[in-house]
């Protein structure tokens, strides 16, 4: 029950609404226990005393009764349902927030489909206990003991025959309780795996039909929904036999309970409005019996879902500020490698020792075949990741002792797969200065060459690119992520490949934006296309983790080492497609 208890702490800001909302389920309930007092001199005023006066005296009372309950009971509802839906809604933004605290790889290490299943379908389940739980204890056990105590003063030996009740119901808890727990938690990990391959359905549908997937996709969908339906299947028929059972046990002891009370009535001990009344007190204490059991199993789900939410909660951020960190100045943008080592796997090292430092206002390029490091070094650069030992140094001062968010703020990045939300144009260039003005957001647009274009779209900066920016080429999504960096900018600059996947004259229109977003300012260009990076500063050539070169572009190719391969063969590669060019032509 720990996990509920960190449930209730949600409950802590509205705990003046939930007293009153229990203070209304309280006379609620004591009302519905005077109920059968006043049927009880009823049924005895109409078949014994026949006082016709009294008899209406007495039913009027019992409507009043009636509407005190109504009213109460519906203030309660009212009020704990409120609590509820407020009380889930801070539980989704704690979540949320809390995933934006945990590093970079968490999100690499999880799928997306298994995250939203969490937030989703988990905390769902949940929300059917946080305050259906303690109002239902409290409503059931003044209903339950209240009950006890005037049956027991109205006939202890009646009473005896209902409290045998109680250690079946409690069996039957215990039982069916443990077994829906452990199909909850298995149907929620089943639910998540169908929501992953949803998730990437939509997000790869070109894939999907590029390659004429469809089967593939529909079969994996549909194993995974009907794997989650035979464990649903099993808890329907659990719960199916569960609900039918209490009622069974209610039921017969309600018989032999009429049977007795009859022959009681029949030999004269009892009254026959003692005979309902009791017989009504019996139904009022069964129900907390059943409720009771049924309780059990509803919250053992909410508890096997709570498990899969606080286990994200509980996780901390690998990459996180510490306490001693202290918010960094404005950056100049020197940048230090200090013997650095990483692995994302502790038997594959992917950064083995670089050193190299870099002046203020540099252009760097970091050059070598696929997998030596280049993008990873970015993101130590960046702080997705720390690295395993050695130092990274920013203006001298060491990355980790820099709080994050102050340090954020000073470097931009420009990635080769364009990353744009799913608003206006304007919205995904603002994304990087709020509250910026339009005459901002234009000039950064024109720096970015993007302004044209832009501006011969339909809604102009209003457009919509759609999700991930699907409605605009590839180019276009790149200028407009080169106009978001412009307006952050930033004095670290970092350009992962982000010409590599262009035509040639986006990829001009493109360079000349690029041009002008490096200028006095630190920057490092992951370069696919060697062509670009000859007015580079300082070339850093990497291969299998290390820095085996280092210079400028005239320096590397009199060396004739990896570099001049690279660029050589990049050279023939670019001569052999202008040549089919021309022949197709």
């Amino acid at each position: 029950m720990n996990n509920y208890k960190r449930l209730l702490v949600l409950l802590e800001p509205y705990k003046r609404a939930l007293i009153f909302g229990a203070i209304c389920l309280v006379i609620a309930s004591v009302t519905n226990l005077a109920v059968p007092l006043y049927i009880k001199k009823l049924v005895d005023v109409v078949m014994v005393e026949k006082n016709m006066a009294l008899m209406n005296s007495l039913t009027l009372s019992i409507a009043g009764l009636f509407l005190i309950q109504l009213i109460f009971s519906t203030v309660h509802n009212y009020l704990f349902d409120l609590t509820e839906k407020r009380a889930i809604t801070d539980f989704r933004i704690k979540l949320f927030r809390h995933l934006h605290t945990l590093s970079l790889s968490f999100f690499v290490k999880r799928r997306t489909g298994e995250i939203v299943s969490r937030m989703t379908n988990d905390i769902t389940t949940i929300e059917n206990i946080v305050t259906d739980l303690p109002a239902t204890l409290l409503q059931q056990s003044i209903r339950l003991f209240g009950g006890i105590i005037i049956i027991t003063y109205m006939n202890w030996k009646l009473t005896g025959l209902i409290l045998v009740l109680a250690p079946v119901l409690v069996l039957f808890a215990r039982t069916f309780g443990r077994r829906l727990k452990k199909l909850s938690t298995e149907i929620q990990d089943k639910l998540a795996v169908s929501t992953t391959i949803l998730e990437e359905n939509i997000s790869c549908i070109q894939v999907v039909k590029s390659f004429v997937r469809e089967k593939l996709e529909n079969e994996r969908f549909g194993a995974a929904l009907e794997d989650s339906y035979q464990s649903a299947k099993k808890r329907v028929i659990i719960s199916s036999f569960f609900g039918p059972s209490i009622g069974f046990i209610a039921f017969s002891t309600s018989l032999i309970l009429l049977w007795y009370g009859g022959r009681e009535v029949i030999l004269g001990a009892i009254s026959p409005g003692e005979l309902i009344a009791f017989i009504l007190y019996a139904t009022i204490i069964a129900g907390p019996m059943g409720s009771f059991a049924r309780l059990y199993a509803r919250v053992q789900e909410g508890i096997g879902a709570s498990t899969r939410v606080f286990e994200i909660l509980d996780m901390k951020g690998e990459v996180r500020d510490t306490p001693e960190a202290k918010a960094i100045a404005k950056l100049s943008g020197k940048v230090e490698f200090d013997d650095v080592h990483f692995h994302y796997r502790e038997d594959q090292e992917i950064i083995k020792g670089i050193r190299f430092t870099v002046e203020p206002g540099q252009t760097v390029a970091l050059v070598g075949p696929s997998g030596a490091g280049k993008t990873t070094l970015m993101q130590l650069l960046h702080r997705f990741y720390d690295p395993v030992s050695g130092e990274i140094r920013v203006d001298g001062i060491p990355l980790k002792s820099v709080q994050l968010a102050s340090y954020w703020n000073q470097i931009g990045i420009v990635p080769q797969e364009t990353i744009l939300f799913g608003g206006t144009i304007l919205e995904n260039i603002e994304y990087a200065k709020p509250g910026a003005t339009k005459e901002e957001i234009i000039t950064a647009a024109k720096a970015a060459n993007a302004h044209n274009f832009i501006m011969e779209c339909p809604d102009e900066y209003e457009t919509v690119v759609g999700e991930k920016g699907i409605r605009l080429s590839a180019g276009q999504r790149q200028r407009i992520a080169i106009a978001r960096a412009i307006l952050k900018d930033p004095h670290i600059l970092i350009l992962d490949e982000a010409t590599s996947a262009l035509d040639n004259e986006s990829e001009l229109l493109i360079q000349d934006a690029l041009e002008r977003l490096m200028k006095n300012r630190t920057s490092f260009i992951i370069a696919h296309r060697l062509s670009t990076i000859h007015n580079a500063d300082h070339i850093i050539v990497l291969d299998k983790g290390q820095v085996v070169e280092s210079g400028n572009h005239g320096q590397l190719m009199e060396k004739e080492g990896l570099y001049h391969k690279l660029y050589t063969l990049k050279s023939l590669q670019l001569t052999a497609s202008v040549t089919l060019d021309s022949n197709e032509q």
